[in-house]
């Protein structure tokens, strides 16, 4: 990678705009990526000499324009290319382009968020992103990420969580069913005492007839 592409802007005499590009890269960058931005940042202002090929093998790595909407304005389609150098330089990068904050912070950065700017960066890079996230080679919330912003409805649904299979209600009793029907069946309980009071009283009754009889034989 020659230093735009690490730095994620088209070549520029622009020390500004470098400078932008550095300190946007370096909010993600540690170690080994940090150093690289260093010696971007130095090499496109010129405070080194370029240490990888001639010149003119060099500017044949410049990524070509590529054709823009008609409907942007010339700052609008510079900011979508700028964005889509920046992922490319991503895609190089296996360790960052599983981290979906990374992505989000590039695409949704104003002014790239604005929705004609994102349909021309969708355009640019769906050949190449469109079928990454569609097979599997990001993790789930960076491809459903990409799917949702990009409008990519068949992202979008390859990568949605499942939603959890609901309990059915008719498989549970209602609440406070069993305690009704207990409480219903209580006072049933004392009439089926009472039923043996007749039982008992004839028993006394017959007892007492029983006792008259032989008392008036014995008296006989």
């Amino acid at each position: 990678m020659n230093c735009w592409e690490i730095l994620g802007i088209e070549p520029t005499n622009n020390r500004d705009r470098i400078r932008e590009a550095y300190d946007r890269q370096m909010k993600f960058a540690s170690g080994e990526d940090a150093q690289a931005l260093d010696r971007a940042f130095r090499e496109a202002t010129g405070e080194v000499p370029p240490t990888s090929e001639p010149v003119a093998e060099h500017s044949e790595e410049v990524p070509r324009s590529e054709p823009v909407d008609d409907s942007l304005d010339a700052n609008d389609a510079q900011i979508a290319r700028e964005v889509v150098i920046q992922i490319r330089a991503l895609l190089n990068d296996d360790r960052r382009q599983q981290d979906v904050g990374i992505w989000k912070a590039i695409l949704c950065e104003p002014p790239a968020d604005q929705l004609p700017v994102r349909r021309e960066i969708a355009r640019s890079l769906e050949p190449q992103l469109r079928p990454m996230a569609e097979n599997g080679s990001f993790p789930q919330p960076v491809a459903k990420f990409l799917g949702d912003w990009f409008d990519w409805f068949s992202v979008s649904e390859a990568n949605r969580q499942p939603v959890p299979d609901q309990p059915d209600p008719r498989n549970y009793p209602e609440p406070g069913v069993g305690k009704n029907e207990d409480n219903d069946e209580a006072p049933e309980q004392p009439p089926q005492m009472m039923n043996f009071w007749p039982a008992v009283i004839g028993w006394i009754v017959g007892l007492a007839i029983l006792a008259s009889i032989f008392g008036g034989m014995s008296g006989g």
